[in-house]
């Protein structure tokens, strides 16, 4: 079965056969398919009224388990975004009753972002409609496929996730 890569890599190797093109094969069917995955993810998050870093955020803040809250550093840490972006996110999260500011109790300047029982609601439900769309896009390959390529991945993109941005 031909897709469209190998219609795109057979025409650089006729009009440009003095490059090797094989990275191509393998990375312009990443892109694609990261193309083909954004789209269901803003499918599935509009859906159930969120924007991609509001998932990102509430499930950050689910996944610590109960009682689901985080210092704002953590979550920096764990979104990739600056402190003024996050501070900024925790407001308009607080404002739509998905996120509430508590005190730190072990610090009393600090503030830790507890989840509300709506937006984890919010971030149940949209990671459920995530992983039907994920397993859709997968469907086509049976299960030790997908666990020889999650090892291929993972080992491409390991270095770049240990690596200080």
């Amino acid at each position: 079965m031909k897709d469209e890569v190998d219609r795109l890599v057979a025409a650089w190797r006729r009009e440009r056969p003095d490059l090797d093109v094989e990275p191509l094969e393998v990375l312009s069917r990443v892109s694609r398919l990261a193309r083909h995955l954004d789209r269901a993810r803003r499918q599935v998050f509009a859906e159930h009224e969120l924007e991609s870093w509001e998932f990102d955020v509430l499930t950050a803040l689910r996944r610590a388990g109960t009682p689901y809250q985080l210092s704002p550093g953590a979550l920096l840490t764990q979104t990739l975004v600056t402190s003024g972006t996050m501070t900024n996110r925790i407001d308009r999260l607080a404002k739509k009753g998905l996120v509430e500011r508590l005190p730190d109790p072990s610090d009393r300047r600090g503030v830790l972002v507890r989840l509300t029982p709506s937006g984890r609601h919010h971030a149940d439900a949209a990671l459920a409609g995530l992983l039907d769309q994920e397993r859709a896009i997968l469907n086509g390959l049976s299960a030790p496929e997908r666990q020889n390529l999650a090892t291929l991945l993972r080992t491409l993109t390991a270095p770049f996730d240990n690596t200080p941005a």
